[in-house]
């Protein structure tokens, strides 16, 4: 029988919303949404050494979050938890996705801790358990769970595997932070597109795609609006999540590259190309 491995180092991928709908507005405050996720090879990585004596540990300050709020420990509380195992981690970060970007980094974290430490303690849970366990930490964590480019409804949490397109992609941060709960809470945020079936959106094409958010954050944050405006006149571009990073997509990596160097003269920017399946579940053998 092969020994249990003792470490672990991971990926931990961004995702970028293609389109972003808003089809109604919940009694509980969330709202209804159709969007598609990208998967991209843009990456924290997560490493994982095992413990016998239950500890849970971050080793890895992060600015502004508490040791005990971060997803990364909450991940793997839940996890803990929910199993009844008495192992134990400590884990560190090589962090490069931005916070608050609208690229999924905390949700994806928190997918690879809950992944990681199921293969690392040994537990035999199914994605779809993981995922449920996601869930509560955040509507986006599941689809890093699945691993898959994926159609998804609800908050976001009910989802079909997806085959998009994968171009190369500029990705732009504009060096400030988005409130996603203030742009949701804002009056004039539309609450009230059309819902359309996930063979409409992929017929439709890119063409038809667009981010429900986008009026709104360009608004309220003027500097996110001048990159979205600048990106626009090298291709089409989009808001990702509620931003604040924003993205157009490029056919070459070249063509991509030489936007990237120019944009990177103004904001940080990254040459990314897009997936359909994340290189977690290779990293796991999934």
């Amino acid at each position: 029988m092969p020994a249990t491995p003792r470490t672990l180092t991971l990926p931990a991928p961004a995702k970028l919303n293609r389109m972003l709908h808003i089809v109604g507005r919940r009694q509980d405050g969330y709202h209804e949404l159709q969007t598609l996720f990208q998967i991209i090879d843009l990456y924290d990585y997560l490493s994982f050494n095992l413990r016998q004596d239950g500890v849970i540990e971050l080793t890895t300050s992060m600015d502004g979050v508490a040791h005990d709020d971060n997803l990364i420990v909450r991940a793997a509380k839940r996890l803990q938890q929910a199993s009844g195992t008495h192992l134990g981690t400590s884990i560190s970060i090589e962090k490069h996705l931005p916070m608050g970007g609208g690229l999924g980094g905390g949700s994806s974290n928190a997918a690879t801790v809950l992944k990681g430490l199921n293969q690392l303690w040994q537990l035999g849970l199914s994605d779809a358990t993981l995922a449920e366990l996601g869930l509560a930490l955040g509507a986006d964590v599941p689809v890093f769970v699945l691993g898959k480019s994926a159609w998804a409804e609800g908050v976001g949490e009910k989802l079909t595997p997806a085959t998009l397109d994968t171009p190369w992609f500029v990705v732009i941060h504009p060096g400030i932070s988005v409130s996603t709960p203030a742009i949701f809470q804002d009056p004039e945020l539309t609450r009230d597109s059309l819902p359309i079936t996930m063979a409409r959106a992929l017929q439709g094409g890119v063409a038809e795609w667009r981010n429900d958010c986008e009026a709104t954050v360009k608004k309220r944050y003027p500097r996110i609006a001048e990159a979205l405006d600048w990106l626009a006149q090298h291709a089409p571009s989009r808001l990702t999540g509620t931003g604040a990073c924003l993205f157009a997509a490029f056919e070459s990596q070249e063509a991509a590259q030489t936007v990237a160097e120019l944009a990177n003269q103004r904001w940080q920017a990254w040459v990314a190309r897009g997936l359909n399946t994340s290189p977690l579940q290779d990293a796991l053998g999934c």
